[in-house]
């Protein structure tokens, strides 16, 4: 998808007249501008290169990675919500750097999206380009379209999943990743 920084810019200046701001006073003069330039660069995160290591042994356990911090817009108000994703897969032949997993994570939630796509997003990813045992995914988000506006009810955390394969299949493995994930981490 192409950004149209032309089209950002007006979009940005009508609506803070549709709002009753003046788009020229000084602290919104180049607000239309750094709002096109925060959405290209959000565009350019979302392309990176799965880097797939396949003779890498025998490896055949769970990679983990929790806490993931990420950020995304609810599509249906453009307010942020964030939080952490927590991804495993179980290697079958081929393991991904690990850094691929956070900026697959950057790619799917720098749009406007529901948490719920996200997530499925974020498995169907990878289960496809790794093509492991089976992956899962778990998000944990505020929303701020809850939190400051509507019910008004900040710290709420919505939780979702999507589990492929053998976390799917396998109540062990499944019971094994959300045991790993609600464990709090050790400080570095």
């Amino acid at each position: 998808m192409a950004i149209d920084k032309e089209k950002i810019k007006q979009a940005v200046r009508l609506f803070l007249e549709g709002i009753g701001e003046d788009p020229d006073r000084e602290g919104l003069r180049e607000t239309p501008e750094r709002v096109a330039r925060m959405w290209e660069e959000f565009e350019s995160m979302r392309r990176f290169d799965m880097k797939l290591f396949e003779e890498f042994g025998s490896y055949n356990e769970m990679v983990l990675i929790k806490d993931i911090r990420f950020y995304s817009f609810c599509e249906h108000h453009l307010l942020p919500f964030f939080g952490f994703v927590h991804i495993a897969y179980i290697p079958d032949r081929r393991i991904s750097g690990l850094s691929k997993l956070v900026r697959a994570v950057r790619a799917f939630s720098l749009r406007p999206q529901v948490q719920e796509r996200l997530t499925e997003e974020i498995a169907d990813f990878l289960q496809e380009e790794l093509k492991p045992k089976g992956v899962g995914v778990v998000i944990e988000a505020e929303h701020l379209c809850m939190s400051m506006r509507g019910v008004m009810s900040p710290g709420h955390l919505t939780v979702t999943s999507a589990l492929r394969g053998v976390f799917l299949k396998d109540i062990k493995t499944r019971e094994e990743f959300l045991k790993l994930i609600t464990a709090r981490a050790r400080a570095f």
